[in-house]
C-alpha cells in the first residue's frame, strides 16, 4: 500500500494562524431566517472549519468506486449536517487531488473545482492534470476535487428506485395533453414525497447556501487562508453565494458560464429563460445540419431539419428504437446539442442514418446504461432538493400551466420536459430558503474572472452581466458568437489563455473583453464527443444549471 499524506495539518501552528483560517464573516452575512439562525450558522461555519482545519485531510490511495488512478490520492472532510448545530450529526464530503508537479517554493497552493449540477460531483478533476492546456496550472496547484452532500459517497441522497427514474421508453410530447399533465402532476407529487421518506429531516440541509459552508470547510481542511476556486454552470451560483458571504476568504474565484444570481431568477424564472434559451441553441444546431446538408441530407433550411426532426420522433413513438429509444431518450440525447457543439456531429449522423434506415446509431447514443442509474437518480435528487430548497417556488399548478403553455408556443424543444422536471418544487415538503442577494461592494473582493459564450443555453448570457454587476471588480470573457456550456478547457485558446494567466498571475483582463468563436464542428468527424467533458462540467440530461 502507498503512505498516506497528511495534508494541511494545523495542529502544531498555534491559535493565531489557525483563528486567520477561521475568521468569522462579516456580521449578518449568511442570514437564514432572521439574526439568531445567522448568528448560530455563521458561528457553526466556524466552529466546522476550525476542526477541519485542526484535522486536515489524510489522503491515501482511492477507493475503488471511484475509480481514479494513481497518482489521484482521495480523502475525507467532515461537516455538520447542520451548521445551526455543528456539533450534531455529519457528513463525510470525499475528496480527490493531485498535488502541484511544480518546484515548492512555486506552488500556490489549491485550485479546488466544481462542475455544477446541482449534483455534479468534481472526482474526476485532478485528471486535468495530464491534459496538455493544464500542464502550467497543475505544476502550481494542487488539483482538488469533491463530491459535494448528497452526492456519490458523500451521504448519497436517494428519492426514488434508480429502476424506476431510468425506465424507458417514454413519452415527451412538446404541447402535452390535460391527461398527460396530470400523471405528470401525480408523478411529482410522488417525486416530492420519496425525498422526504428517504432523507427525513435531514431533507431541508441541502441547500445552496450549505454548498457554499461546506466550501469553506473544506478550504480550511485543505491549510488555505483563502480559497482558489473555480466554478462551473450551477458552481458559479453558490461560488458566488460563498463570496458573498465569505469576501474575506477569497483568493481568486472562476465563474464559468454563469447562472443568473438575481433572486428574484432563482430557480423559477431562471428554468423559463433557460428553456427559451435552449430554443435558439436548438436553431443553432438545426441551421449548422442544414449547412451541411450534403453530408446528413436532412435538409436544407432548419425548417426542413425540424421536419426530419419530427420525422424521427413519430418513428421511435411508433416502434421504439432497440426497443428502449423513444420519444423521451430521443429528446434526452438531442439535449446534448444545446449543451456541447462537439455532439453536434454524432447527433446528426444518428438522425440522418435513421432516417436512411439505420436505427443502429440512435440506439447505440439515446439507449439509457442500467450501470448509470443509480448514479443518475442521485444526482437528480441533489438537483431537485438543492433548487426546491433554495427559493419559493409557485405552489398553484395553474401557474405552471399558464407560465409553460405561453412559453412553449414559441419554444417548445425543452419547455415542458424542463417543467416536469422541476415540478416536484411545487409539492416540496421542507422549508424553503430565501435567496441570498448576491452582491459584494467595491474593495471586499480580489479581482475575479468570469467566462460566458454568448448563445450558451444552459446558462444564458444574461446572467454573466448580471453577475459581473453584483461582484464588484469582476471582469468579464465573452465568446462571441458561441454557445458551448463551459468555455474553460475547450477550443478557445483566447478564453483559456485569460484563464490560466489569471490563475497563475491574479491578473485580470479589461472589465468586458470579447474573444472569437472556437472554429465550428467538423461535420464529419464523429471522435467521442466526451473529450473534454470531465473538465468541463457538463451535467447528464437530468442536470440544467
Amino acid at each position: 500500500m502507498r503512505a498516506v499524506a497528511k495534508y494541511g495539518a494545523l495542529t502544531t501552528l498555534g491559535s493565531l494562524v489557525l483563528s486567520a483560517l477561521v475568521a468569522v464573516p462579516a456580521d449578518g452575512a449568511s442570514a437564514d431566517s432572521g439574526p439568531v439562525t445567522a448568528t448560530a450558522e455563521t458561528r457553526g461555519v466556524a466552529r466546522a472549519a476550525a476542526r477541519a482545519a485542526a484535522a486536515g485531510v489524510t489522503f491515501g490511495a482511492c477507493p475503488e468506486a471511484e475509480k481514479l488512478p494513481a497518482p489521484v490520492t482521495c480523502g475525507t472532510v467532515e461537516v455538520p449536517l447542520d451548521y445551526a448545530a455543528p456539533d450534531g450529526p455529519t457528513i463525510g464530503l470525499t475528496v480527490s487531488r493531485v498535488a502541484a508537479s511544480g518546484p515548492a517554493d512555486r506552488r500556490q497552493g489549491a485550485l479546488v473545482y466544481n462542475p455544477g449540477g446541482p449534483g455534479a460531483s468534481s472526482m474526476y478533476f485532478p485528471l486535468a492534470a495530464e491534459v496538455s492546456g493544464w500542464k502550467r496550472i497543475a505544476a502550481a496547484y494542487d488539483l482538488i476535487g469533491y463530491a459535494p452532500r448528497g452526492v456519490g459517497r458523500s451521504a448519497p441522497l436517494s428519492c426514488q428506485d434508480p429502476a424506476d427514474y431510468g425506465k424507458a421508453p417514454t413519452q415527451a410530447p412538446t404541447h402535452p395533453s390535460a391527461s398527460y399533465k396530470r400523471e405528470r402532476i401525480a408523478e411529482a407529487k410522488a417525486y416530492a414525497r420519496g425525498c422526504a421518506a428517504h432523507a427525513g429531516e435531514a431533507l431541508r440541509h441541502y441547500h445552496s447556501r450549505n454548498n457554499a459552508r461546506d466550501l469553506d470547510v473544506l478550504r480550511a481542511a485543505l491549510g488555505e487562508r483563502k480559497l482558489t476556486f473555480m466554478g462551473a454552470s450551477y458552481g458559479t451560483y453558490f461560488g458566488a453565494v460563498y463570496a458573498t458571504l465569505f469576501p474575506s476568504h477569497v483568493r481568486r474565484m472562476v465563474f464559468d458560464s454563469a447562472v443568473n444570481p438575481d433572486p428574484d431568477r432563482i430557480w423559477y424564472r431562471n428554468n423559463l429563460e433557460q428553456s427559451a434559451a435552449f430554443e435558439r441553441r436548438w436553431e443553432d444546431f438545426r441551421t449548422w445540419v442544414a449547412k451541411h446538408d450534403a453530408t446528413y441530407h436532412l435538409g436544407t433550411d432548419a425548417a426542413q431539419v425540424q421536419r426530419s426532426y419530427e420525422q424521427v420522433r413519430a418513428g421511435v413513438a411508433h416502434e421504439p428504437a432497440g426497443g428502449k429509444v423513444g420519444p423521451g431518450q430521443l429528446q434526452a440525447a438531442m439535449l446534448g446539442v444545446g449543451y456541447y457543439d462537439d455532439y453536434w456531429a454524432l447527433r446528426a449522423t444518428a438522425l440522418s442514418e435513421y432516417v436512411r434506415g439505420n436505427p443502429e446509431p440512435l440506439i447505440a447514443q439515446a439507449t439509457p446504461r442500467p450501470a448509470a442509474a443509480a448514479s443518475g437518480e442521485n444526482s437528480n435528487a441533489v438537483y431537485t432538493a438543492v433548487e426546491c430548497n433554495d427559493a419559493p417556488w409557485p405552489t398553484r399548478w395553474q401557474v405552471w400551466d399558464r407560465d409553460n403553455t405561453a412559453l412553449a408556443r414559441h419554444a417548445p424543444f425543452e419547455t415542458w420536459d424542463n417543467a416536469f422536471m422541476n415540478l416536484p418544487c411545487a409539492y416540496w415538503p421542507a422549508p424553503r430558503q430565501e435567496p441570498v442577494d448576491v452582491r459584494t461592494r467595491p474593495g471586499q473582493l480580489p479581482p475575479t474572472l468570469i467566462l460566458a459564450a454568448e448563445r450558451d443555453a444552459a446558462t444564458p448570457y444574461e446572467g454573466a452581466l448580471e453577475l459581473q454587476r453584483r461582484l464588484a471588480g469582476s471582469a468579464l470573457v465573452t465568446e462571441r458568437d458561441a454557445g458551448t456550456h463551459g468555455v474553460s478547457g475547450g477550443d478557445n485558446p483566447c478564453a483559456n489563455a485569460y484563464l490560466e494567466d489569471y490563475l497563475l498571475t491574479g491578473r485580470t483582463p479589461a472589465r468586458r473583453t470579447e474573444c472569437a468563436p472556437h472554429p465550428e464542428p467538423n461535420p464529419i468527424s464523429l471522435e467521442p464527443a466526451a473529450r473534454l467533458a470531465d473538465l468541463r462540467g457538463r451535467p447528464g440530461p437530468a442536470s440544467h444549471s
